[in-house]
């Protein structure tokens, strides 16, 4: 007889967002045996951008259980220990294979039922895989992907196995560059390979792009724009030994890294609650359709206040402050105190080789370019803002300082007007240190 375990509060899924949900749960107050966390990895929840950066490291890499949430925001490490000292059930390597809505219910791959009260969905995404799409070979040894620690460590195995070898990083997004640099931190040749005219394009300007490609190829990283992959070749053992290029080009590679994307994991609760944008529909409390079920993180499409629209936001920062705006809502309605309405001003951000960039707000409108922007300088430092109807809507700055960095927060954050693109362009970073 399958077993059946009731709480009060489920979260389904294991990552940033459900670490920060269970801090927020212990600081406003949660009885033993009331909450549980359904993971489908083995670990407890960490910060997930470790895995693309120190993680990979040559020298003193990143381990668990160094980067547990909530470290990565400067919070306090939450060892697997602190949740069985606090009651809260962590549920590991357990995969939701149906959830029912309606009774409150969700069924494991395994038959064991889990019912509840309230849930929190923070599911996260997962990669597009090129198998997805039928391209012949795809399924080779040594194409890889990295979403979890299981995946990270099949990197770290395969780069230790091909020291000096070649790896083909197939996109040009956060994924294909801080894998790019921590490839040849790991002495192995790299080439990237993406469709798009420049690296990062839902994000960069031709112009901050440029800079990015010229310092990579100044660190031996080569880079084949315009092109995609088609097909695989492999040797006898099933390992990959070549890529082959759309434009007819065939690389050689040891290794292959696949960064095309990810699509949020919503197919359990298709026709049982409203989506919109790829995602689920919430409110600004992250509550969806259906009352005391509640989205968080890359699955939640909810209102952003600041720009007057559903948007559904793939970031680490939204993930944290997103599960802690649901679990004060949901602690807030048995109260009866009212929470504010989730404010967000949208920020991402990358680090690679010596490299580190921040952007704050929307990138929409016309740009400007500032600072030093020199491929070659010791130390460049530059950046960029997007105006739209005089209005400084979105900032971006390579190499800011921690103040710096808070400042153009400022400017996305206030849209201060701008009467004349030439000396906003003069000013550059001066402009937002005056906000």
């Amino acid at each position: 007889m399958a077993s059946e375990k009731h709480f009060k509060y489920v979260i389904l899924g294991g990552g940033v967002a459900a670490g920060y949900a269970a801090r927020e749960f212990d600081k406003q107050g949660v009885k033993p045996g009331e909450l549980a966390i359904i993971s489908k990895e083995a670990v407890a929840p960490y910060e997930r951008p470790a895995l693309s950066k120190a993680y990979l490291f040559p020298q003193n890499p990143a381990r668990l259980p160094g980067f547990h949430v909530c470290v990565g925001s400067g919070g306090e490490r939450l060892l697997p220990e602190w949740y069985s000292e606090k009651g809260i059930e962590l549920i590991l390597s357990t995969e939701i294979a149906k959830a029912d809505l309606a009774s409150k219910t969700l069924t494991s791959a395994t038959g064991v039922t889990f019912t509840y009260e309230i849930l929190l969905i923070a599911t996260g995404s997962t990669v597009i895989n090129l198998s997805d799409f039928g391209t012949p070979g795809a399924d080779s040894n040594n194409i890889l992907y990295l979403r979890e620690i299981d995946d990270a460590d099949k990197l770290v195995a395969a780069m230790q196995a091909k020291k000096g070898g070649k790896a083909v990083v197939i996109g040009g997004g956060y994924i294909g560059l801080e894998l790019s640099a921590v490839l040849k931190l790991n002495d192995i040749d790299v080439t990237m390979v993406f469709p798009e005219p420049w690296c990062m394009p839902r994000l960069f300007t031709a112009d901050i792009a440029a800079f990015y490609e010229a310092y990579y190829a100044n660190k031996g990283v080569k880079i084949v724009k315009g092109t995609l992959a088609v097909g695989f070749d492999a040797n006898a053992n099933g390992d990959v030994t070549a890529v082959k290029l759309k434009d007819g080009r065939v690389l050689e590679a040891d290794i292959v890294v696949v960064g095309v994307g990810a699509r949020p994991l919503t197919a359990l609760f298709k026709g049982q609650v409203a989506e919109e944008k790829g995602g689920i529909k919430t409110d600004a409390f992250f509550e969806t359709s259906v009352p005391g079920v509640y989205a968080i993180g890359d699955v939640a499409t909810f209102p952003m206040k600041m720009y007057n629209e559903l948007r559904r936001v793939e970031h680490v920062d939204h993930s944290r402050k997103s599960a802690e705006q649901a679990v004060k809502a949901i602690k807030g309605k048995e109260s009866g105190e009212s929470v504010p309405e989730y404010e967000y001003l949208p920020y991402f951000y990358s680090r690679s080789f010596d490299l580190s960039w921040q952007f704050y707000g929307d990138n929409v409108g016309e740009t400007i370019l500032f600072g030093d922007s020199d491929p070659t300088s010791a130390k460049p430092k530059f950046g960029s803002y997007w105006i739209k109807d005089s209005k400084v809507f979105g900032a971006f700055l390579e190499g800011g300082s921690p103040d710096e960095n808070k400042a153009i927060a400022k400017v996305a954050k206030t849209q201060p007007p701008v009467a004349n693109l030439e000396e906003l362009k003069k000013e550059g970073l001066q402009f937002a240190s005056k906000i």
